[in-house]
This record gives structure tokens, C-alpha cells and sequence, in this order.
């Protein structure tokens, strides 16, 4: 019995320093960089926590078109390209609700044309200054790593990123062997390939085949083939792949299958870049537990509303921003959120107006814009007309705002701010409560740059996704690529 005693506890003690240096050697596998190299003035503030104390998560994906390794050259590209920047060409942002209860992700395509900002390169320190004309948002990357391009979409959205995760065209390929295999559908069969030697090379028959390795990467490389041969049709097909391997993965990669999981860690870690936040085996484990909790049939996936500006694309004025809007707000992209109730009107409990003290603030710089010169100073003198002879502008908050609000500290002002949002023509859907105001305070934001009354919104009440997003459910198994016929055999 004592021998037996022994020999347990040795095996116990091998088994758990084994287990040890595998969890380190995981660890080393993964690579990190800065989440951001853009100044910190730049970023948008984080979200507030819910009633519950609970934040919604922010996470980039970037796909790196990098050639700099044998592999990468191997899988696309020409050998011109060794030794150049790498451009972000798939950027798709992970937006997890607070509640966990669903998640959006929101393609932009590679080709928008955006005013990237200043960014410094972390490991030579080289300052890219803020560029004065827009630029393909995939240059991004070239610019200071992926902390550039996290900077370039909270510049150009407000929405407040947590984490990054990038791989490169050899960790597609690896990830997709990982997973055993991803559903994906055509309509028709598909040969990408032009007599001019373009083309992702995939070639599939009409119906769904499980694509895995070299065949995954060209899925989610093809552009000629699908749609209009541009960067849209081949972000509707990474929509496809992503929430079909979610399902799989859901369905497949359990504990009853250790080969499976250990094989996808081993992969995984090697694939994938990460900020600091992401950078253990831990913390990868804790993100997932956050994501698997969302049920594929709450997951939207949604692109970028864009306008055409020649052979690029751009965002489309009024569809981009209500969709960058709802990120901010953690609102569903599925609908299913519960209704805000209608606001109750409680001005006329408010004080006559020449006693409510009102502070005006400008808020109407955005990404692209700067701010409106003396917009608080026109907006207070229009209440004063009102009434409102205390109202006086606020010099020295500035920060951008997308939407136009009146805030107050506490219940007892709630009237007083909805009597000021009623002179401006305010809805009072933007009358809020905020911990960070002492007064009741208009903040004039992006939306409203011009006029001393607020423009009538035809969204203010509407938190819908716009068609123009062109949103694919999670668990839409029966989602089917349309091949263009020229390139069909």
C-alpha cells in the first residue's frame, strides 16, 4: 500500500508539472503588441457599466495580408511583396452586449477611404502623422501594427475597443486544419481565376462543402466570383465561414474530444497576435467563456454601410453612423432588445426659465470633422432668447459627442433639463441622468452642427438596424454564396 501511495503520488506530481509546462509553452506561443499606437487623446471613452456593473466588450479582428514569411508567400501573393508594410485586409469588429446576451460583428471593408490618425510605431518609435487626405483604411496596418488600425476605428467610429486579435494567411490555414473542416455554400460552381492570373484559386461545385487548410484561406480571400468581384462580396463570404465555424466549434469542440482541443490551442496560440489584455492562455480561456455564452441565433453579423467612390468604397452618410451608433449604446443588432418605454413629460413641474442655471457645451467634432467654432456661445444666447437668461457656454469641455444630449445630476433638475430640451426642440429621449454633470448641461454634438433648433431625426426613436448593413443571423445554416456567372464552370 505504501509503494502503491508512492507511485500515485508521483504519477499526480508528473502529471500536474507536465500539465504546467504545457500551459507555459502555450503561453509562449502567443504573440503580443500594444492595443493602441495612436495618442491617448484620441480614444473614446470606455462604456459605463450597466445597473448591474456590467461592460459590453470591444474586440478587432484583423486579418494580415503579410507575405514576410515563406509560409504566407506560399499561400498568395507575389514575391515583390516580402519586406513591405502589411495591410489589414479583413477588419471585423466583435462587439459582445453587456449582459452577454448577444453579439454583433461589423465588417468595413478593406478599401474605405478614411483620414487615418497619428500613430507612433511602438518598436521604432516612428511617428506617422495624422494623414490630410483619406486613405484605403487597410494601410492602416503599415502604420504602426494593429495598435494603428485599432486607432483608425475608434477615430473614425467613437466606439471605445478593449482587445485585438490578428492573424496572418498561414494561421488561417492552420486554424481552419485545427478545427477539422468549415461549412460553407455556393450556388452555382465557382472557379477563381482570371486569364490575367487573379483570383483566390478556389474552385468548388454547386452545394456545401466542409473547407479546411489552403481551401479556407482561398474562401476568405476570393473576390472574383462573388457579388461585383469587390471587397463586399468577399466580406459577406468571411461572414458566412465565421458564423458557420462558430457552430462547429459549438458543436464539436468539447471535452469529450481532448485530441481536438488540444490540437486547436496548439494552433491557436501560434496563429494569433494579441494586445497585453488577450496575451495568456487564461485570459484567451475567460474571452471564450464570454463568447460561447451567446447563442448563435443572437449573434449578427453586418457590413459596413458604404457608398461607391470610384473602385472604393465609403462610409454612407446617416447608415454608418446609426450602426456605429448602436455599437455604442450596446444596442442588439438583432431587434430582440426589450423597448425603452416612452419618456414621461414632467416639464411643466420645471422652474420658470430665468432661474435655471444652463451650461452649453460644443461637441460637434467628430473623426473627420473639427469642431463648429462658437457653437455653445450660439446655442446659449438662443435659450437666452427663451428665456433661459442664465444659460452660459462651457469653454472648457470640447470632447466629441455623436449625439446631441442634456444631461442633469439628479431627479430634482429632471424637469428643469426637459423644460431646456423643449426650447431647443430637443426630443426627450435625450434627456438624461449623469453623474458627470453639476447642472443641467446641452451638449451639441455631431449631429447637430448647424441651426439653433434641433432637425427633426427620422431614427430618434428608431434603434433598427439599417437595411443597408446587409445582416446574416448566426444560426442561418442555409446562407448560400452567389457565384457571378463568369467565373462558374
Amino acid at each position: 500500500m505504501r509503494w502503491s501511495a508512492v507511485t500515485l503520488a508521483v504519477l499526480i506530481t508528473g502529471t500536474a508539472v507536465a500539465g504546467y509546462l504545457y500551459y507555459e509553452h502555450l503561453n509562449d506561443n502567443i504573440q503580443k503588441a500594444d492595443l493602441t499606437a495612436g495618442t491617448p487623446e484620441q480614444r473614446p471613452p470606455a462604456p459605463k457599466p450597466n445597473t448591474a456593473g456590467q461592460t459590453p466588450l470591444n474586440i478587432l479582428v484583423i486579418g494580415s495580408d503579410s507575405r514576410n514569411t515563406k509560409e504566407n508567400l506560399k499561400l498568395g501573393g507575389a514575391r515583390s511583396s516580402v519586406g513591405g508594410a502589411p495591410l489589414a485586409d479583413v477588419q471585423m469588429l466583435v462587439h459582445v452586449s453587456a449582459d452577454r446576451s448577444n453579439m454583433s460583428v461589423v465588417s468595413m471593408p478593406r478599401d474605405t477611404l478614411l483620414k487615418l490618425p497619428e500613430c507612433t510605431d511602438p518598436e521604432t518609435g516612428e511617428v506617422y502623422r495624422a494623414t490630410t487626405v483619406r486613405r484605403m483604411t487597410n494601410e492602416s496596418l503599415g502604420r504602426g501594427g494593429p495598435g494603428c488600425t485599432v486607432a483608425t476605428w475608434e477615430a473614425n467610429t467613437g466606439v471605445h475597443i478593449d482587445h485585438f486579435m490578428m492573424v496572418d494567411f498561414s494561421g488561417v490555414v492552420s486554424m481552419a486544419d485545427a478545427v477539422g473542416g468549415v461549412p460553407v455554400c455556393v450556388d452555382r460552381n465557382i472557379y477563381s481565376h482570371t486569364s490575367a492570373g487573379k483570383g483566390s484559386g478556389l474552385k468548388l461545385e454547386k452545394g456545401t462543402h466542409a473547407v479546411k487548410g489552403e481551401q479556407a484561406l482561398q474562401w476568405l480571400r476570393t473576390r472574383y466570383g462573388f457579388g461585383d468581384g469587390s471587397d463586399i462580396g468577399r466580406a459577406q463570404a468571411q461572414h458566412m465561414y465565421m458564423s458557420s465555424m462558430v457552430r462547429e466549434l459549438r458543436e464539436n469542440a468539447t471535452l469529450s474530444n481532448p485530441g481536438k482541443l488540444r490540437s486547436l490551442a496548439e494552433e491557436a496560440t501560434r496563429a494569433i497576435t494579441v494586445d497585453e489584455g488577450l496575451g495568456s492562455v487564461k485570459k484567451l480561456y475567460d474571452l471564450s467563456n464570454d463568447l460561447r455564452a451567446v447563442p448563435p441565433e443572437r449573434i449578427t453579423l453586418a457590413t459596413m454601410p458604404f457608398v461607391y467612390e470610384g473602385a472604393r468604397v465609403a462610409p454612407k452618410a446617416g447608415d454608418a453612423e446609426k450602426l456605429w451608433r448602436l455599437l455604442r449604446e450596446d444596442v442588439a443588432l438583432d431587434g430582440k432588445d426589450k423597448k425603452k418605454p416612452k419618456v414621461k413629460d414632467i416639464s411643466d413641474q420645471a422652474a420658470r426659465p430665468g432661474q435655471i442655471e444652463v451650461s452649453v457645451r460644443n461637441a460637434t467634432a467628430t473623426g473627420q470633422l473639427a469642431l463648429v467654432p462658437g457653437r455653445a456661445g450660439t446655442l446659449a444666447t438662443a435659450l437666452s432668447g427663451e428665456g433661459f437668461t442664465l444659460a452660459r457656454a462651457d469653454q472648457q469641455h470640447t470632447e466629441p459627442e455623436d449625439r446631441t444630449v442634456v444631461r442633469y445630476p439628479g431627479t430634482a433638475q429632471e424637469a428643469d433639463a426637459q423644460s431646456v430640451a423643449k426650447a431647443l426642440k430637443i426630443p426627450l429621449r435625450r434627456v438624461k441622468e449623469s453623474a458627470d454633470v453639476t447642472g443641467v448641461t446641452v451638449i451639441a454634438g455631431s449631429d447637430w452642427r448647424e441651426g439653433t433648433r434641433y432637425p427633426k431625426k427620422d431614427d430618434d426613436d428608431d434603434d433598427t438596424l439599417p437595411l443597408s448593413a446587409d445582416a446574416l443571423n448566426g444560426a442561418d445554416d442555409s446562407a448560400c454564396m452567389k457565384v457571378n456567372p463568369d467565373y462558374s464552370w
